[in-house]
């Protein structure tokens, strides 16, 4: 039989608005009773109700996470530093995969506002018309993790995409190359968008024609993807002599299968990534990588979160963290 808030205040002979001033932590309770009550929430195994807490107060302490693709490492490493922050401020985590697939991403998010969340984390390749008008709507605070917003109405954490991907490319053609391959999910993705345009833009200024066949566009950010790409790349016939992917796991499965096709890294091929998660050090050789504080996106994201529920002042509500260029075996 589940227990309720006036069974522990039948028990401890006090009313129910002592048991939910002791719940909650109301300090205006004499410690005797406090005693009292608690002993009784132990002894009968009281759990305050969520739910119903959340209707009194109008606040469910709950916040949703829309995932893209739970699987990929990049999204694994964000969501870790959403959550350690969430459990700090006492927030529950609603944590919700979106296939990568724009509908779903739709229901997921109204599957989420009918609960009740507080507030919403969003981790996703970009934000559609459809989402806006659905955040809108909601009048629900959100905050973007690892995405841009090319309208800037949103609050986000991430890092310069575009000045990283130049860093790259420019340091890449430094070395001589004028074929460095850019493979991504899709340059209409709105992260990609900004690398691409730091890719132009080192092109652009090493006076370096854009070759169309070494801009290859995949159906998503994974390892088999990445195998494709080399493939398109190999049908392209190109010759790449340098690699750019907007994802590690994308970079990992182009390098393996150039390596299987006989293609030595890096004397014949460099390659460089742009999110430096675990697996990049578990590649062989291990993979030269764009480094984002991934923990660090996600829990700058949540704890800004925190800040617009609680109406704390923002200094700004777009956050652009530091990266670096993590060289390993892919490059000479």
């Amino acid at each position: 039989m589940t227990i309720t808030i006036y069974d522990v205040a039948r028990e401890a002979n006090v009313s129910m608005a002592t048991v939910s001033r002791v719940v909650n932590g109301n300090p205006n309770v004499k410690p005797v009773t406090r005693k009292k009550v608690l002993d009784v929430i132990e002894r009968l195994g009281y759990r305050p109700n969520a739910v119903a807490r959340g209707l009194a107060s109008k606040k469910t302490t709950t916040v949703g996470v829309i995932i893209p693709d739970i699987s990929n490492v990049f999204y694994a490493e964000l969501a870790r530093g959403i959550e350690d922050i969430a459990t700090m401020y006492k927030y529950n985590i609603i944590l919700s995969n979106s296939d990568n697939n724009e509908e779903k991403e739709l229901v997921v998010l109204n599957t989420l506002l009918g609960k009740q969340v507080d507030g919403i984390v969003y981790m996703g390749n970009k934000i559609t018309d459809k989402l806006q008008d659905e955040l809108k709507r909601a009048n629900t605070p959100v905050v973007l993790a690892g995405v841009l917003d090319a309208t800037e109405k949103l609050p986000n954490v991430n890092i310069d995409y575009k000045q990283s991907t130049y860093a790259v490319v420019t340091e890449l053609i430094g070395k001589g190359h004028t074929k460095i391959a850019f493979l991504s999910d899709g340059i209409e993705n709105t992260n990609t968008r900004a690398k691409y345009e730091g890719y132009l833009m080192a092109l652009s200024e090493a006076k370096i024609e854009l070759n169309s066949a070494l801009i290859v566009e995949l159906e998503g950010n994974n390892y088999h993807q990445g195998t494709i790409g080399w493939s398109r790349l190999t049908e392209n016939k190109v010759e790449a002599t340098a690699i750019f992917a907007s994802d590690d796991e994308i970079a990992i499965g182009a390098l393996n299968a150039a390596q299987d096709a006989g293609v030595k890294v890096p004397d014949e091929l460099e390659a460089v990534a742009s999110n430096n998660t675990k697996i990049t050090l578990m590649a062989r050789p291990q993979l030269t990588t764009v480094v984002q504080p991934l923990y660090d996106i996600g829990a700058v994201a949540m704890r800004l979160l925190t800040k617009l529920l609680n109406k704390e002042e923002i200094t700004s509500p777009h956050v652009t963290l530091p990266y670096s260029i993590q060289k390993r075996g892919t490059t000479k």
